[in-house]
């Protein structure tokens, strides 16, 4: 082949290679180059990324995969550039998209690789985030806490917050046998007790039906130079209520008003209903009223634990005229109170009264089923011996 030839022939392929690129939209000026070359790189490809990655560029690559199952694969080829520069921001990152696709065995192969790696320092708020995933999306409490007792091997001492959280998460899971065991690691964690650490120990010996334990701790609490607060009361008040030892409870009341701490909603709410639930029906409702004197706002619960007291004493009107209450302040009751009194109603033939309670429930989206409907037709049939009279209240009732 001529020189010419050749030359001619080397256009045409570069014409060829042209035409081609142009026609699937992509642009690579290189004379004659393998067309796999203008194939953009696979993100998630680290050996065909640019030469040098910063810290903040490897982030911007975890958050932007489509599929976080593949965080591992990307951590591995990241690990093994020149440029691997782990950060606790970096890690971070790899464990949420782990704890997004309930990898929690791959959480525990990045916390093993960073134990290993001791590449950068980790704050508290670190492991806070590493145990809330072991603990609140895996269940894994065993793993929080080790991660807790393990955090001066990674040169990192728990806060109180941190403390706090784990033995709030063993009281809540009810893992009672190693709360104690957590608990007295207080010390060589470097953590200093503080009320909301007393008040959680409080309300978990009182979960466990320890209530004595729990007043011991109470009483205890000065000379850990701790002050009780309205949570530290409503704990144990919470927990002598549910064994029956109401009266207690009130003398504990006593207490806390005289040191100057003011009673809670949620304090008063536990009152009221430990009052009903031991049959002092009558008591409860007065509490309510005093409530309501010093000025302590109730919430819908209060409302629908004085209604069950109501309920409990018969007292069809006035549980009525609260219901009405609580629908000026765009509260709703439980279903079983209205239907229980509808039931009261019923039995007491006030077949006058139950449209007005009908059309209240229904308006708070509840609906009557069959039994309810059956009793409340048998109601007015009693009451109503015509039947222009019967159909009459029915269409009261439903319209």
């Amino acid at each position: 082949m001529t020189p010419r030839s050749i030359s001619a022939f080397t256009i045409n392929l570069r014409t060829i290679h042209l035409f081609f690129i142009q026609s699937t939209g992509h642009y690579c000026y290189h004379s004659i180059a393998p067309l796999n070359s203008c194939k953009k790189p696979d993100p998630l490809d680290l050996r065909n990324h640019k030469d040098w990655l910063s810290p903040t560029e490897a982030i911007k690559i975890f958050d932007t995969l489509k599929d976080p199952n593949s965080t591992l694969n990307v951590l591995d080829q990241l690990s093994k550039r020149k440029d691997y520069k782990p950060t606790e921001a970096l890690y971070t990152t790899v464990i949420n998209n782990l704890s997004k696709v309930k990898n929690f065995d791959g959480v525990e192969q990045v916390m093993k690789r960073i134990k290993f790696e001791k590449r950068c320092r980790l704050s508290d708020e670190f492991f806070y985030n590493v145990m809330r995933v072991y603990g609140l999306g895996a269940g894994r409490i065993n793993r929080v806490i080790e991660t807790l007792l393990g955090m001066p091997g990674y040169g990192c001492w728990p806060t109180a917050k941190t403390f706090n959280f784990v033995l709030n998460l063993l009281v809540n899971t009810r893992n009672f046998d190693v709360i104690h065991e957590v608990y007295v690691s207080a010390g060589r964690l470097g953590v200093e007790i503080d009320v909301c650490c007393l008040n959680i120990m409080i309300k978990g010996l009182c979960k466990n039906g320890d209530v004595d334990a729990a007043r011991q701790v109470f009483d205890e609490m000065p000379k850990q130079g701790c002050r009780p607060n309205v949570r530290t009361f409503s704990a144990l008040v919470h927990g002598l209520c549910e064994n029956n030892r109401v009266e207690e409870a009130f003398s504990l009341l006593a207490k806390m008003e005289s040191e100057g701490v003011e009673p809670d909603t949620i304090l008063m709410n536990i009152l009221i209903s430990g009052l009903r639930k031991n049959g002092r029906v009558e008591e409860s409702i007065e509490l309510f009223k005093t409530m309501l004197l010093k000025g302590c706002e109730p919430v819908t619960s209060t409302y629908q634990e004085v209604l069950y007291a109501l309920l409990d004493s018969r007292k069809y009107t006035d549980a009525m005229k609260l219901i009405q209450k609580m629908s000026s302040k765009k509260m709703v009751p439980g279903f079983n109170s209205y239907k229980s009194i509808i039931s009261g109603l019923c039995e007491e033939n006030r077949a006058g009264d139950i449209d007005l309670v009908l059309k209240q429930m229904i308006e708070d989206g509840f609906v009557p089923k069959l039994a309810m409907w059956k009793q409340m037709l048998q109601c007015i049939i009693s009451e109503n011996t015509s039947v222009d009279k019967l159909t009459l209240k029915i269409n009261k009732i439903c319209y």
